[in-house]
């Protein structure tokens, strides 16, 4: 672990430097502490990057499978042709729990096979319910010297303890040793896993077992950027104005969702966010899915925004302001976020996320044990919670913060779908 106070002082010095927010600066700062290229074992395929890093995990992931491919492209551009932006907010109950989740990526599309495909580069996809077939494709793929993504159960790996939820998440194997694979996952090294526990993670989310995509090729001559990216924000904007399913669900995705979260918020007479564990909870995953989980700090607008800024001068140069729009509405969600798990335990629910956040980062598999113990203790913290909640009037004033944060990024956000539609209809 880095010293708190100089690691901190690294933060407020790119924040400074760039304009990022805290979130998004300290994820950079933690990155680049973990790298260590000269470890990377022998057996990692030759051409690929220094794992880890970025803001949006897909888009990184998929830059650096692109560039040892032989397709250079930031990860600011993949995230925009991956869909960019979306919001989707529900809550689900259950007999035993109420989970609310946002996620803030373009959705429920396929992100990287959606990027892939607006950039033009060939891949081939693989589903198996054979072990021993999937293991074999995997081989196949690194023998021919390409890296594979593996959609895998995120809470299978050692370094993501947590509940089994099945939750669909990427990986790339950039290197097998025998028995021993090498993942790119957020760590600025590689990590090492055992091929049959990466079989058994690659198994557990049952609705793409053993999915695998492997990019077979790369651009052809003459691609045509302007028209991908267009193509892009096209379904960015349609999605956050209209109907993304096409059933009732679709009340909470886009704006219709971040409307639907100002009223739960705002709400003085919402009996689920009484119940003093379903508060603790409620507010420590909004936190959770607008800054970790399902896109990138800030909900993703500031990311967006970077990839609006650099094809505005091939698309249209209102895109610039849309980008403005979008980083404001960053802060504002940041903003969210921060109040959420500003008072009380939720403050220590922060503290041990941070800590989390830095060993994934710098050190991955081999701080499996350290991030088991930083989730039983965050897991605890909604029981000490509910046994000295906060009391009615504190309550109700830290849901009208974030109620208006919320808002404040409703309005920006309102504003800047107009200018995505208006270059849209003006092709």
């Amino acid at each position: 672990m880095t010293d708190n106070k100089a690691f901190k002082r690294r933060v407020r010095e790119r924040m400074a430097r760039t304009g990022e927010s805290y979130t998004t600066a300290r994820r950079h700062v933690l990155a680049k502490s973990g790298r260590r290229p000269a470890e990377q074992p022998i057996t990692v395929l030759p051409g690929y990057p220094a794992p880890g890093g970025g803001e949006h995990h897909d888009s990184a992931l998929l830059g650096h499978v692109l560039q040892q491919a032989g397709v250079a492209v930031g990860e600011a551009v993949v995230a925009g042709l991956g869909g960019g932006i979306g919001f989707m907010y529900a809550v689900f109950e259950y007999a035993t729990v109420t989970t609310t989740t946002i996620v803030t990526q373009h959705h429920p599309e396929p992100f990287i096979p959606a990027a892939l495909a607006r950039l033009a580069v060939p891949y081939e996809v693989k589903n198996t319910g054979s072990a021993a077939v999937a293991e074999k494709n995997l081989r196949a793929a690194i023998d021919r010297g390409r890296a594979p993504i593996l959609r895998v159960d995120r809470f299978a790996l050692p370094w993501h303890p947590g509940l089994p939820f099945g939750d669909a998440y990427e990986v790339a194997v950039m290197g097998l040793d025998g028995a021993t694979a090498y993942v790119d996952d957020e760590c600025g090294r590689p990590n090492p896993i055992a091929l049959d526990a990466l079989e058994a993670a690659w198994a557990a989310h049952k609705k793409g077992r053993h999915h695998q995509i492997t990019v077979t090729g790369t651009q052809a001559p003459g691609y045509d950027l302007a028209a991908a990216a267009r193509d892009a924000i096209a379904t960015t904007a349609a999605h956050l104005t209209g109907p993304v399913l096409g059933h009732a669900f679709d009340v909470n995705f886009g704006l219709s969702g971040m409307r639907k979260l100002v009223r739960d918020l705002s709400d003085p007479k919402n009996k689920r966010l009484m119940d003093p564990r379903t508060f603790f909870s409620t507010l420590t995953r909004i936190h959770h899915c607008l800054e970790i989980e399902y896109g990138a700090p800030g909900a993703m607008r500031p990311l967006y925004a970077r990839f609006l800024d650099e094809v505005a001068p091939l698309v249209d140069g209102g895109l610039t302001r849309a980008a403005e729009l979008y980083r404001d509405a960053g802060e504002s969600w940041s903003a969210l976020a921060s109040a959420a798990v500003s008072t009380h335990l939720m403050a220590r629910y922060d503290e041990l996320t941070e800590q989390a956040l830095a060993v994934q980062l710098t050190e991955g598999a081999a701080g499996a044990d350290r991030l088991a113990a930083l989730a039983a203790e965050a897991n605890g913290l909604g029981e000490a919670y509910a046994a000295g909640p906060l009391d009615e009037p504190e309550r109700r004033a830290l849901l009208d913060t974030m109620a208006g944060h919320a808002a404040r990024a409703l309005a920006l956000e309102e504003s800047a779908v107009e200018i995505l539609q208006a270059v849209h209809h003006a092709v």
